[in-house]
């Protein structure tokens, strides 16, 4: 089976980062990108529709542009998750908080190990936080260390929405989040049902256009589905 890659990127009120992801993932992933699911909500302003309008007119059929049904991030996600095309799903931002030159070593990883998924960390070397909040920060960090313990998992990043995931499996999955704690049960789930994940590391860099969607006091989430998870069966996690 060939490989191909769709690109989910929720948008809200970028504009000059979004045009700038998808030229630098397209660019340097030629032949390998199925399709870039640009997805809308009532939220997304003007300036950010007459970008994807101009995208459009540039990539053409490329772009894919999904109104989103379900709320909020993770609901923006799981929309795109059930109508993507491609053999395998790459979940991002578009607001440059996500590096894009990173897509190339996902899919080369990918295309060596198709059925596993790779995730991005800020943890390990090499990678790192640059305008991050120090107190939220050093919690991150903690969260991190103990949910790895919980779920017997060497991984540094638990809650770092930037990954590519085979789509059967996205597909496979009862998927509960619809804030930004969704971001860290597309990696829980996965793992309780014995996926292997490899990590490759990145540096974080604060969004240069608009203003985030995830208030401080909303991580907190976070433990509600960490917690719930640890006792989750296969049979709870698969769809019928």
């Amino acid at each position: 089976m060939s490989f191909s890659a769709s690109i989910i990127l929720p948008v809200i009120n970028e504009t000059f980062s979004l045009k700038q992801t998808i030229e630098i993932i397209a660019a340097e992933n030629p032949g390998d990108i199925e399709e870039y699911l640009v997805v809308v909500c009532g939220k997304t302003t003007d300036k950010s529709r007459e970008t994807i309008k101009e995208l459009q007119a540039q990539y053409g059929s490329k772009i894919t542009l999904l109104e989103q049904k379900l709320k909020f991030l993770g609901g923006a996600v799981r929309d795109a998750f059930d109508i993507c095309k491609g053999t395998h799903v790459i979940m991002m931002a578009s607001d440059l908080e996500t590096d894009p030159h990173l897509v190339k070593e996902f899919i080369r990883l990918e295309k060596e190990n198709p059925e596993m998924i790779v995730t991005a960390t800020r943890w390990k070397t090499k990678g790192g936080f640059q305008g991050y909040n120090p107190i939220k920060l050093a919690l991150n960090k903690v969260f991190q260390l103990s949910f790895s313990i919980l779920y017997w998992s060497r991984l540094s990043d638990m809650t770092y929405g930037y990954r590519i995931f085979p789509s059967k499996l996205v597909k496979s999955i009862v998927w509960e989040e619809l804030r930004h704690p969704f971001l860290f049960e597309t990696v829980i789930k996965p793992l309780k049902l014995g996926v292997k994940v490899i990590e490759i590391p990145t540096k974080w860099e604060a969004r240069k256009e608009g203003e985030s969607q995830n208030t401080f006091f909303r991580n907190f989430e976070y433990f509600r589905i960490g917690i719930k998870g640890i006792f989750y069966t296969r049979k709870k996690i698969l769809k019928k």
